[in-house]
């Protein structure tokens, strides 16, 4: 089972990356990037490896030690496990970096090869996200309308 949570993970984050990289003017793209449940896929895969394994989980991240560290990530559950934990959380920041340049009006040709980025080195294509996010001012915020009184 493991094997085929591993396969599915990205499987089931692959579709809001194409959607991000290669429709992104497509006005259904917004709709569906903008909710933050496009995560949760990957985030019940993840539970669905580590809560079996809480037992083993727990110690490592309680009281992290490279060995440790090293030997949860060296089991089959465990690579599983930090492969779900990646592709949630990459989505997530690819998600974030998506949703802001479009605000900012960031070219979606500028932002695929970054997505891409953060889709292999999730880390590295944040920085390159932050980086080129410096060139694009978010425009003025648009002011809070008062609230009605109801009595």
């Amino acid at each position: 089972m493991t094997g085929a949570l591993f396969t599915l993970t990205f499987a089931v984050a692959a579709p809001f990356w194409a959607l991000m990289v290669l429709l992104p003017h497509w006005s259904w793209t917004a709709r569906i990037i903008r909710s933050p449940l496009i995560v949760l896929p990957g985030l019940v895969i993840y539970a669905m490896l580590v809560i079996p394994a809480l037992g083993d989980v727990l110690p490592a991240v309680l009281s992290p030690t490279l060995g440790g560290v090293r030997d949860l990530l060296g089991s089959t559950d465990g690579a599983a496990a930090a492969w779900a934990h990646l592709i949630a959380f990459d989505l997530f920041v690819g998600r974030w970096a998506w949703l802001d340049s479009r605000e900012r009006g960031v070219p979606a040709l500028l932002m695929a090869p970054v997505l891409v980025l953060t889709i292999l080195l999730g880390p590295l294509g944040l920085a390159a996200y932050l980086g080129v996010r410096t060139r694009w001012v978010r425009p003025a915020a648009v002011p809070a309308r008062v609230p009605q009184r109801l009595g």
